[in-house]
């Protein structure tokens, strides 16, 4: 099997400095670097014959661990995707908008602890979900535009990501267990064909206090994913998907390519990638895509 190893950096001279760990992982599974090619100013692709990708993924990720630099092993064929589907809260923006509503109410502290622990997949998300949206009762639906204009924004890459793989055929969704009034925004800011969310429920004037039954949660991104690579005509070998907390799990998982976005523990030990040192343009890199055609 052909294989490759992205490496992508903050700059040139960091990747420079991660090259010979790079190498030296290749060297330790036991197969030499048959090309290389340069994607753009601190990323880069190495090429391998015949290696196994358990063995060099593993090689990888024990030399690379501390060299600073994000990286996926892959087979080479295919790795160019037709379907992203991708979380909102702390992966295409920075924040948890059920966190940032909460400091409208006061209770962003209390909210934001049982967000981290949901996140983490120490409790379940459904319930945590309903339990924290229950706090809110009361809050005027002014809050809910403050919060997006206030408080959302983009994360670096975020808009390149989306519309690069757009350009290039792919179908994008955003699929999120936060709520509809921010996807349906992040999704027209960064380029999403559709989005997927919860709704909060309210009187015309202020949140009730409850959210819209079924709860879009893990099982549910997992099966928004399944649904439209079938309505595409895709495999999920085609897929990728990007999230950062628990409830991304299943999907990330299930994907050709898993990444995880400066992720909570669990899901950074058991997504095929990770991003942790440079931004969403790390993701087209690992696909392939030069610095060049960038959108």
């Amino acid at each position: 099997m052909r294989l490759v190893l992205t490496l992508v950096a903050t700059g040139f001279d960091a990747l420079q400095d991660a090259l010979p760990a790079a190498v030296e992982a290749i060297a330790a599974a036991g197969h030499p670097i048959e090309h290389t090619e340069v994607l753009g100013e601190g990323a880069a692709d190495l090429f391998v014959e015949g290696a196994d990708l358990s063995v060099l993924r593993a090689f990888a990720d024990r030399g690379l661990e501390r060299a600073g630099v994000d990286f996926c092993v892959q087979a080479a064929e295919g790795r160019r995707k037709r379907l992203l589907v991708a979380d909102m809260d702390s992966t295409i923006i920075g924040v948890e908008c059920l966190d940032e509503l909460a400091d409208f109410a006061g209770l962003r502290d209390e909210i934001a602890a049982v967000t981290a622990r949901a996140m983490a997949g120490e409790i379940a998300f459904e319930g945590a979900l309903r339990d924290r949206v229950a706090l809110l009762a009361g809050l005027e639906l002014a809050a809910l535009e403050r919060t997006y204009d206030e408080r959302v924004r983009l994360n670096p890459g975020a808009a390149s990501l989306v519309r690069t793989m757009a350009a290039h055929g792919a179908r994008c969704v955003l699929v999120s267990g936060g709520f509809d009034y921010f996807t349906s925004r992040v999704a027209e800011a960064a380029g999403f064909a559709v989005h997927h969310a919860n709704q909060l429920l309210h009187d015309g004037a202020r949140l009730t206090g409850a959210v819209a039954e079924p709860i879009l949660g893990r099982a549910a991104k997992l099966a928004a994913m399944t649904e439209e690579a079938a309505a595409l005509g895709v495999s999920l070998a085609e897929t990728l998907a990007v999230g950062d907390g628990a409830n991304d799990l299943s999907m990330i998982e299930a994907a050709g390519l898993g990444v995880a976005y400066r992720a909570k523990p669990i899901v950074a030990a058991r997504a095929a990638a990770r991003v942790d040192y440079t931004d969403l343009t790390a993701v087209l890199y690992f696909q392939g895509y030069s610095q060049d055609v960038f959108a």
